[in-house]
């Protein structure tokens, strides 16, 4: 099945189950108000969403409407948890190369992972607004998974019980407030504004095939302006599936129904596939031209974040943002 949230009815909006081809949805109030209410009660919401979801996609469900990617809140408008990972060590080799420094044996073995922000997630077409052009407006396309509720110390095979829905993110980073921050020695705060979630997150038993290992098997597609950037393939190159991101995040602490774990930016060893950020493509140009070309984005540009499956057709729908100045 495939869950969004209405813009309407506060900060949590408004539950909806969407048909499988985003054409339309249902409003879920009778079994749930909210998705992170339905995540508080999985076991018994599940079964009662995902026959609603049949009865939508069958064309019984009673009081349809056209679904409006405008009127969509992020699935999960906040979140309780946001940790993001960093499971695709590609990247990393080419940004440790590139200022000539090597990988630390250990990150083949113990996932990279930060507390990102998780108060407000932007709707997949809300503006990425920022203060200055200056700070290097940066898009990252990932994969998330979102989890119930998950036990101290679980291992990675138990913590794959837990992934209860799948989708995008949009996590925005602001490159060139990074490196001041991380001298400090104590991680990310300024430089990781609000990110976009995409316009509905599905249960991986909807993505079939595609869901193998705990791991998306299908290419992140990204576009700049229009223009094609890149189409790096989720299930390749990933050192740390998402049961063993979960299981980490888990290690010394519970996990809340709702936490969102993230994959990191989705980056394949072919690079001929393009990028799924800037930070990366300029990377690749820099280890090929000895200095980057491509700049971080402006006021104005326009991003779009998909996955499709094999015959074309969006899954979780597209992420779609303007890039736009802080009004003051």
């Amino acid at each position: 099945m495939k869950l969004g949230s209405l813009k309407e009815g506060g900060r949590d909006g408004t539950l909806v189950v969407v048909s499988r081809d985003l054409g339309i949805a249902v409003k879920a109030a009778g079994i749930a108000p909210t998705l992170q209410a339905a995540l508080d009660d999985w076991s018994n919401a599940a079964p009662r969403l995902n026959a609603l979801s049949d009865a939508l996609n069958g064309g019984t469900a009673e009081g349809t409407f056209p679904l409006d990617m405008v009127q969509l809140a992020a699935p999960l408008p906040r979140a309780y948890e946001f940790v993001d990972g960093s499971a695709y060590l590609p990247h990393v080799e080419r940004v440790r190369k590139a200022r000539g420094a090597e990988v630390p044996a250990s990150f083949y073995t113990d996932p990279l992972m930060y507390q990102a922000t998780s108060a407000g997630f932007l709707g997949p077409r809300d503006a990425v607004v920022v203060p200055s052009e200056d700070y290097g407006i940066d898009l990252e396309a990932e994969v998330v998974v979102v989890t119930d509720d998950v036990p101290m110390a679980a291992t990675p095979e138990q913590a794959a019980a837990h992934i209860q829905l799948v989708g995008l993110v949009n996590d925005v980073s602001l490159r060139g407030l990074i490196p001041g921050e991380l001298a400090k020695g104590f991680g990310f705060l300024q430089s990781k504004p609000r990110s976009a979630l995409s316009p509905v997150l599905v249960t991986p038993d909807e993505l079939g095939a595609n869901w193998q290992g705990e791991k998306l098997h299908l290419p992140m597609r990204t576009w700049l302006n229009g223009a094609w950037f890149g189409e790096a393939e989720c299930g390749v190159d990933m050192q740390f599936s998402f049961a063993e991101l979960v299981a980490h995040a888990a290690k010394t602490r519970p996990l809340t129904a709702g936490t969102i774990v993230g994959s990191g930016t989705i980056a394949n060893q072919d690079t001929s596939k393009g990028a799924s950020c800037l930070a990366e493509q300029r990377t690749v140009e820099t280890l090929r031209d000895g200095k980057p070309s491509t700049p971080f984005l402006k006021f104005g540009d326009t991003l779009r974040i998909d996955v499709t499956d094999p015959q074309g057709a969006s899954i979780f729908g597209a992420i779609e943002q303007r890039i736009a100045p802080l009004k003051r």
